[in-house]
């Protein structure tokens, strides 16, 4: 036979088939290996942290919510205090909204409570009658006041 026609008698097959193979088990063991090594390394690192995570908290002292009112001042000068109109609106005096702060402010002082006064304003409401709103909250004796604006009147 001739070098030839030796060659066709070699099949690829015969020589790709060589059985089950260890060391590429043993590279992906090893690889498995160091990466739960590393992992268990950055963990114990976590737990040296000392680290709380949020939960409920616990207060000694008792928290004082402010007792908050609002006032409203509609554009035609009304004065409403809970959106329920108080005076007339072309009253300056303004007699009942006077004397309800100042049993807003005694019921306060009673309870030991801070009272809070928000002052909302419509956007074309005339400025005195803010400044009537001021006058009895300073014969009220409130000084906690805060203002904002409505935005739709």
């Amino acid at each position: 036979m001739s070098r030839h026609h030796r060659r066709h008698h070699h099949s690829p097959d015969a020589a790709g088939d060589l059985g089950f193979q260890i060391a590429p088990m043993i590279d992906v063991v090893f690889v498995v290996l160091v990466f739960f090594m590393s992992l268990t390394a950055t963990v114990k690192i976590e737990a040296e942290l000392n680290s709380k995570l949020p939960g409920t908290a616990t207060s000694s002292a008792a928290v004082d919510f402010p007792d908050e009112q609002t006032i409203s001042i509609d554009p035609s000068g009304q004065v409403l205090l809970n959106d329920d109109p108080i005076d007339g609106p072309n009253d300056p005096e303004m007699p009942k909204l006077t004397d309800t702060l100042k049993r807003l402010k005694q019921n306060a002082d009673a309870a030991k409570t801070t009272l809070l006064v928000t002052i909302a304003s419509a956007p074309k409401a005339p400025y005195f009658r803010t400044i009537d709103v001021l006058n009895a909250l300073a014969a009220a004796a409130i000084d906690n006041v805060t203002f904002t604006v409505e935005e739709e009147f």
